[in-house]
């Protein structure tokens, strides 16, 4: 049966395309249905007050870190969005006195403009917003060899070299509202991809790659990044694939409630408890990856009721 068109962008493929069964479903589920979708390989965990939430997130950093030795050096490939436990890494590896000369760190994505990755300089730089919220600073005696520091870059080979020398104990993300991990976006409706999306083997296959994103995601990092400034939001980015995702030991969503809506934190839970792959809902690709944590900030579950404002 042929899948209908996206209710967002018709030339594109997002979740809308999915099973109407299967949206209503999710739109159904309760705070305490959330916590019944664990399984073996995919926890679901509250965090009552945002304090908790963020340092809870933050702690992932400090516990892949303390792993790392000269002969196991040990990274975690972090989010921008959320961003708020990136000071909390910082003060956290100066109260503790941790030194990260053998620990790295993964940038999971940046924009893309001009046949290049965006310079350090432009304001929305995820390469920026790691430094000068997180590793500049740390103190000069603990902090990370430059050469620790992984950032996506046009030329995508070292970077994804890294991934084949270095154990990732976690990957962390956030979800965005066309519910990607990274910018892992669903693809356009057109091609070898006109009646279905790719299958998620297909999927999987992709490593650290330039992608077009989809108008949603450019809507979404006006709204939270931009005031809404859409033309400031570039029209591609520099993403890591799920290639890499598959080399992390864990993968590690985190949800504070302002990066997707109640809808889609449920919807993406319930495909990945029940084992639903599709590629027009990447995150639900993670049904197929062993060791999966959602975490929710618990004042942000709401509802999917109809509400007028």
């Amino acid at each position: 049966m042929t899948r209908p068109l996206s209710k967002i962008a018709p030339d594109w493929w997002d979740y809308t395309t999915l099973e109407p069964e299967l949206l209503q479903d999710a739109a159904r589920l309760t705070a305490q249905d959330l916590a019944e979708l664990s399984r073996p390989g995919f926890q679901v965990r509250f965090h009552d007050t945002l304090e908790e939430f963020f340092l809870a997130e933050a702690l992932e950093y400090i516990g892949a870190w303390k792993q790392a030795t000269p002969d196991n050096p040990v990274g975690i490939c972090g989010p921008i969005g959320p961003t708020e436990q990136l000071p909390l890494v910082a003060l956290l590896v100066n109260a503790l006195g941790l030194k990260l000369q053998n620990a790295h760190f993964w940038g999971m994505d940046e924009w893309f403009q001009e046949g290049r990755e965006t310079p350090r300089e432009h304001p929305l730089s995820f390469e920026r917003a790691d430094r000068e919220l997180c590793f500049d600073r740390i103190h000069p005696e603990l902090a990370m060899p430059e050469s620790n520091l992984h950032f996506p870059k046009a030329n995508t080979d070292l970077y994804e070299s890294t991934w084949e020398t270095v154990r990732c104990a976690v990957m962390q993300g956030g979800q965005g509202e066309i519910k990607h991990w990274a910018f892992n976006d669903p693809v356009r409706r057109t091609g070898a991809y006109k009646d279905s999306p790719p299958s998620p083997a297909e999927f999987r296959k992709l490593g650290t790659r330039v992608v077009e994103l989809h108008p949603l995601t450019l809507v979404q990092n006006a709204r939270t990044s931009g005031g809404g400034n859409i033309p400031l939001v570039p029209t591609h980015a520099l993403t890591v694939g799920p290639k890499q995702t598959w080399l992390a030991e864990q993968v590690s969503i985190w949800h504070p409630g302002h990066h997707d809506n109640p809808f889609g934190m449920r919807l993406t839970a319930l495909m990945i408890s029940k084992g639903i792959a599709d590629s027009a809902c990447p995150m639900s690709l993670l049904a197929e990856h062993p060791n999966v944590v959602f975490h929710y900030y618990r004042g942000a579950i709401g509802t999917c009721e109809a509400e007028m404002h």
